[in-house]
């Protein structure tokens, strides 16, 4: 069930006047316990932005900003079907480009046992782009193949990547024939796919003669068996194999691989090394050393699951402590990519301030399309995501937490002097002394929230100050 979002009043957000000015935020003492004795450096590498590889498959114009890029998740659960969709994304690429979002992440593409119906979850031809007649339809909900080309030429076109949702743990839509593994019989034949491409059989799913089951298995789906040399050249081998066929005549840049719980990492490490492009993991799974060793093992990034419930613990419940726990991004911020919400979970009430998070801070993050189309302020996550590619730079230190307060600083990379993040999640204005990288230089907030443009002192000191319920990012005013 979703939730029901509810923008928040601009009056209350930016044009409240604080009970202090900005000069006195600059020549007052600062109280240095109100911040760390000394900042705790959540990361330590040096610095630089996550990457999804620099080029594009299609015409090598693609560069991330200072920041890294942001993707747009292209989809939400039951898009309008009669196959509009490809068409509908393919009229706001621009739009998003323009934004600064730098990649989109589509739903799976090919034809599924659902037919018109399928959100593509339940696969049955892979080389079924909506091409041809096969369960009950042509295109599939999404549009035809030749809408989907032109969707991604566009997208290229904007400079943006494209990434194809990828089902490998199981099948569907095959018809029923007598399997000797089982001694009943099974929907494992799938001889009969209108492609001719990867056509399958009861020993290309467990159980087989490869063994009775691998990692998980999802909803009674027949499984397939990554094992079974015949599945992996069709997967990721051949010279027409699934993979290749995607990134060499689709184009697609990367892959977000779904429930990858269900088969081992060495099944994504062996297509990333066959097939290259960006790749994301979906493992539903908040404990970090869990999301940690599949994204080591699969050579892979990985949602940031464990940022995700934490955000939720930090701003729907009260703790912004919360964010000091760890998260996948502070383990390895070039394996993570964080989110706050997508097609499958919607926990996070409060979502401007966890977009306010996981756009000031490393990894890669995620919008969600009904959050930037139709829930909340488009100005305000364009401003976030401009201060993103632009200014949330170099590793990170958390300067100040309490329940209903938290500050974190970008230190700055290859010359931009990064940024400080302000969230506070209180009912007032709340303004804090922190240490910033900067002697003697004046700042302002690049979300508008403040009006405020402090010089920092000599040691680095400034006060800055944050709306309620609300959030500020403060860099040099340049």
């Amino acid at each position: 069930m979703k939730k029901t979002h509810f923008l928040l009043s601009l009056l209350a957000l930016g044009f409240v006047n604080s009970c202090q000015n900005s000069d006195e935020a600059i020549n007052e003492t600062p109280k240095q316990f109100e911040v760390h004795d000394k900042p705790v450096n959540v990361t330590t590498h040096d610095g630089r932005p996550f990457s999804t590889g620099n080029t594009s498959s299609a015409n090598g114009k693609f560069v991330a900003g200072p920041g890294g890029g942001v993707m747009m998740q292209g989809f939400y659960w039951d898009v309008p079907d009669g196959g509009t969709w490809w068409n509908t994304v393919a009229g706001k690429v621009t739009d998003w480009s323009n934004s600064g979002i730098s990649a989109v992440w589509l739903p799976p593409a090919s034809k599924a046992q659902n037919g018109a119906y399928s959100m593509g979850y339940d696969p049955t031809d892979y080389y079924d782009f909506g091409n041809y007649n096969q369960n009950g339809t042509v295109e599939t909900r999404f549009g035809s193949k030749t809408e989907l080309e032109a969707l991604i030429t566009k997208a290229h076109a904007e400079n943006m990547q494209v990434y194809a949702d990828i089902v490998l743990n199981h099948n569907s839509g095959g018809q029923s024939q007598a399997n000797p593994f089982t001694g009943t019989n099974t929907w494992t034949d799938f001889s009969g796919v209108a492609s001719g491409k990867f056509q399958r059989s009861y020993n290309d799913f467990y159980k087989n003669s490869y063994g009775n089951n691998d990692e998980g298995a999802f909803g009674g789906f027949p499984d397939l068996c990554h094992a079974n040399p015949y599945v992996q050249g069709w997967l990721w081998g051949r010279e027409d194999s699934v993979g290749k066929y995607y990134k060499n005549v689709m184009k697609f840049d990367g892959w977000r691989f779904d429930y990858v719980k269900g088969f081992g990492p060495w099944v994504v490490n062996t297509w990333n090394s066959n097939i290259g492009g960006f790749s994301v993991g979906e493992l539903w799974d908040s404990n970090v050393n869990t999301l940690e060793w599949w994204a080591n093992n699969a050579n892979s990034s990985v949602f940031d699951f464990a940022a995700y419930y934490k955000m939720d613990e930090a701003f729907d419940n009260g703790n912004l402590n919360a964010l000091n726990d760890d998260m996948m991004w502070k383990r390895n911020p070039f394996k993570a990519v964080t989110f706050v919400a997508n097609h499958d979970t919607d926990v996070i009430y409060n979502k401007m301030l966890a977009y306010a998070y996981i756009l000031t801070h490393e990894g890669y993050p995620t919008i969600f399309y009904r959050d930037y189309e139709e829930w909340l302020n488009k100005e305000r996550l364009n401003n976030l995501i401009w201060i993103h590619n632009n200014k949330a730079t170099g590793n990170t230190s958390i300067l100040y937490t309490d329940n209903d307060e938290y500050i974190a600083r970008r230190n700055g990379y290859n010359g931009n002097p990064g940024l400080v993040v302000y969230i506070n999640n209180s009912s007032n204005w709340q303004e804090r002394w922190i240490q910033t990288n900067w002697a003697g230089q004046q700042i302002k907030d690049f979300t508008g929230h403040s009006s405020w443009h402090p010089t920092t002192q000599g040691d680095k000191w400034v006060k800055i100050q944050c709306p309620p319920k609300s959030y500020s990012v403060w860099s040099l005013n340049q």
